[in-house]
């Protein structure tokens, strides 16, 4: 059987968990979250960073430090997944959304402004497969409309956009560490933002609403209670894991750029013949292989073809079900404008199985599966 997934492991993960067990430092903040810290404010040109227990527990803080409260809108697309709307409805904010480019499958700027009312607080592009949206658009209509933009870069770990770090180009940028994505935590996140006024508000809101972090640093002599929070902190024993596969960062994305650019070669011939459409990535953009996805004529031909390759101990998996046709999405949001493409494309997309260490061999069967369905 050919995975569809498999979490990634750079083989010394196991060392840095003995390590942080033998330091008795279990619980969050020890030196292995410090360390990823220190990495990605380096390596991406931001200001701070913070680890967090998920991508969703990143968008919420992102939600809150906003100021976004019931009554405010705010404007995404229908084409992600649920954590990028739940940060949102749980402060009492109304969905609004945003139709997609069938090119990159990110929210069509060109549609933003006409959805602004006086009402909206944010804007959240959604960077799909770690390829960027297009941010300049973006963030001058932030800025024109004085909005808060908030990035979910769930997939977009070591992917820019003209040169810049996705998750640090809005007001507050969030990534994912889960096990399917490119590097794991388990499950695990991190915020990320250069408002060095922002700081203080995001450590108590993450350490369950105390300035415990200011107390640690020597700042205080004794922490309090001093407004609203959660425990957002991950264990020290997931950043260790974490910080095995940030040292490996380079040989985990060699791998998988090399495994993305042999399914895009490998699967041209059908794209050319316009039997299938493949990754769009715009010249701006430096993509991370999170995913290689192809598109097909329509709904019927991917479930055949889904079902083909189990046939063959292929799996290959599609999403989202957009937002705004579920029974929360309609409860909570509304669609502004036309569906054109979201509901379109999301029927036709089929992602392939994509993993650190994906076997050629295993990635030749997948490709000759899809041109034997073909009858190629």
């Amino acid at each position: 059987m050919i995975e569809f997934n498999k979490a990634p492991c750079i083989g010394t993960e196991i060392n840095y968990i003995k390590e942080a067990m033998e330091n008795h430092k279990l619980c969050g903040d020890g030196p292995f979250t410090k360390k990823c810290h220190s990495w990605m404010e380096e390596n991406f040109h931001v200001n701070h960073v913070l680890l967090t227990t998920s991508c969703t527990h990143a968008l919420e803080m992102a939600a809150l430090l906003s100021e976004v409260l019931p009554g405010d809108e705010v404007i995404l697309p229908s084409y992600t997944f649920v954590s990028t709307a739940d940060a949102f409805v749980q402060r009492g904010a109304k969905l609004v959304f945003v139709d997609i480019r069938p090119d990159t499958m990110n929210i069509d700027e060109t549609l933003i402004e006409d959805a602004i009312t006086d009402k909206t607080k944010v804007i959240v592009p959604v960077h799909y497969a770690g390829v960027a949206c297009e941010m300049d658009t973006i963030m001058d209509i932030a800025k024109r409309h004085n909005l808060k933009v908030v990035e979910d870069a769930a997939q977009g770990f070591r992917a820019s956009y003209k040169g810049k770090a996705l998750g640090t180009i809005g007001d507050f940028g969030c990534f994912s560490f889960h096990e399917t994505k490119n590097l794991s935590m388990g499950e695990g996140g991190a915020i990320m933002f250069n408002d060095d006024s922002a700081l203080e508000s995001a450590e108590i809101l993450r350490e369950k609403g105390t300035n415990r972090s200011k107390f640690f640093r020597g700042q205080i002599d004794k922490y309090t209670w001093v407004e609203y929070g959660s425990s957002y902190l991950p264990s020290d024993m997931n950043a260790a894991y974490l910080w095995a596969q940030i040292e490996g960062v380079d040989t985990i994305q060699d791998n998988r750029m090399a495994a993305f650019d042999y399914y895009d070669k490998g699967l041209r011939t059908l794209a050319d013949a316009g039997l299938i459409e493949q990754p769009f990535i715009p010249a701006e953009c430096e993509h991370n292989a999170h995913m290689y996805y192809i598109k097909l004529k329509d709904l019927a031909e991917r479930s055949k073809l889904i079902e083909y390759l189990k046939e063959q101990d292929i799996l290959s998996v599609f999403h989202y079900i957009p937002l705004h046709s579920s029974p929360a999405g309609q409860k909570y949001g509304r669609f502004h404008g036309e569906d054109r493409f979201t509901t379109k494309e999301s029927e036709r997309i089929l992602r392939l199985p994509m993993y650190y260490q994906l076997e050629r061999a295993d990635q030749d069967r997948v490709i000759q599966g899809i041109y034997n369905f073909f009858g190629k």
